[in-house]
């Protein structure tokens, strides 16, 4: 028979095991939850839009932002495009590094309001991956995106006029780039 303090230990050891096991999926489980059903403005990816649906239009406003620690000048084009929902659609920002050093940097993104994140499909963006800019160097990076039709069957977000499109760019820690 097992002392109960073996007993305790072995459940006390399989506690531990169970919570970092659930601890290091949490984050790819959340990932995949927030891009199913669009929480917190998380977008969805797309390779091809499903095409325009006459007569709906949406205003999609871009927002830009850049980190404090980052010396980027960074925007977009314009300001906003009124698009055909389910039509294939292209923004641009530009970027441009202001220091005298190159430096690396990449951009997070969100959607507003929340609810429509789960329509608003990118099929091409430079989110997430590192862009290095030379000292006064400036980029034009695109963005290919679309909104699902499906919107206009959700009762909570059909009746949205606008979309915020927001990226903020952030430096890349240079231990990290020089990998």
């Amino acid at each position: 028979m097992i002392s109960r303090n073996l007993r305790t230990a072995l459940l006390a050891g399989v506690g531990v095991c169970c919570m970092g096991g659930l601890g290091f999926a949490s984050v790819p489980l959340y990932r995949m939850f927030c891009a199913a059903t669009g929480l917190n403005g998380t977008t969805q990816r797309g390779l091809e839009a499903p095409g325009a649906v006459q007569g709906q239009k949406v205003t999609v406003a871009f927002d830009s932002n850049v980190s404090p620690a980052l010396a980027w000048e960074f925007k977009p084009e314009r300001r906003s495009d009124r698009i055909d929902i389910g039509g294939r659609d292209m923004a641009f920002f530009t970027a441009k590094n202001l220091s005298s050093q190159t430096l690396t940097g990449t951009a997070s993104f969100n959607v507003t309001p929340a609810q429509v994140g789960k329509y608003f499909t990118k099929i091409q963006c430079f989110c997430f991956t590192r862009q290095t800019l030379k000292p006064g160097e400036e980029i034009r990076m695109p963005v290919i995106f679309y909104v699902d039709p499906k919107i206009l069957d959700d009762p909570d977000a059909r009746d949205v006029k606008e979309i915020t499109l927001s990226y903020t760019f952030y430096p890349v820690d240079s231990a990290e780039t020089k990998r």
